[in-house]
């Protein structure tokens, strides 16, 4: 009950000391989000952008600043939250479940983290796909608030594909899956995981589609991959108890 009342005030301070720390930084913050956009148009100038962003009122300069605050606040708190759930699970979890915490933890930031700078590096990519089907002589000037929405959304997206072999793993763990069936069923899995990619990208374009997938198929290998060692080790652990 105690880690219940706790978790979620605790949450909200590492959410609000990330935002103060983008809110501080947020010029050079703003100037990292365009970058891709700002280099796009450099490299392309048939494509009849200027690399700036606009906006439509005297307010959403700083509604945008609170947004992106917030969103990156969101994602430098996330070892903080990741732990927090955890934590909240914890007292339904077996003793040998429990031993998971630290690397379930490390393993769902670092390939978060990993998801986010993939989404960072296609974006361009994207863009320039996209650009490329507005047509020869459209004059490319973005909103601030739809290009800071696109960015978010690309890396939540990428992040949360990401923890998908987080996922698989655990539930190999606790029994729920085996690896055997998720190798027997890997063609429906490899769909699944196309599909959920199509879905979940939030530009729509086949890269990003492509650079998402891939990825988490890989992923999703490797993940079957330590549900086999993890049975290994499990049946040597049950044959030496047996002796």
């Amino acid at each position: 009950t105690g880690v219940q009342t706790c978790a979620l005030p605790i949450c909200l301070l590492a959410v609000a000391l990330g935002a103060s720390f983008i809110l501080i930084f947020y010029d050079q913050f703003l100037s990292l989000l365009t970058r891709p956009y700002v280099n796009l148009c450099a490299r392309r100038p048939d494509f009849n952008c200027a690399g700036e962003l606009y906006a439509l009122g005297p307010i959403e300069g700083l509604s945008q600043r609170m947004r992106i605050s917030g969103y990156g606040g969101l994602i430098l708190a996330l070892p903080v939250v990741m732990w927090q759930i955890w934590r909240f699970v914890l007292p339904a979890l077996s003793s040998r479940e429990k031993k998971y915490s630290i690397p379930f933890i490390l393993s769902s930031v670092v390939l978060f983290a990993f998801g986010g700078a993939l989404a960072y590096w296609t974006l361009d990519k994207a863009l320039e796909f996209l650009i490329s089907w507005s047509g020869h002589g459209v004059e490319q000037t973005y909103q601030i608030s739809r290009y800071v929405s696109l960015v978010a959304l690309m890396v939540l997206a990428f992040g949360i594909g990401f923890l998908l072999p987080v996922l698989i793993v655990f539930l190999q763990l606790v029994n729920v899956l085996t690896p055997q069936a998720l190798l027997k069923q890997w063609r429906v899995s490899f769909m699944v995981i196309f599909v959920l990619a199509a879905v979940i990208t939030p530009s729509g374009d086949p890269i990003s589609m492509l650079a998402l997938a891939i990825p988490m198929s890989i992923l999703f290998l490797i993940a079957v991959a330590i549900g086999f060692i993890a049975q290994r080790k499990r049946r040597n652990r049950v044959a030496t108890d047996g002796d």
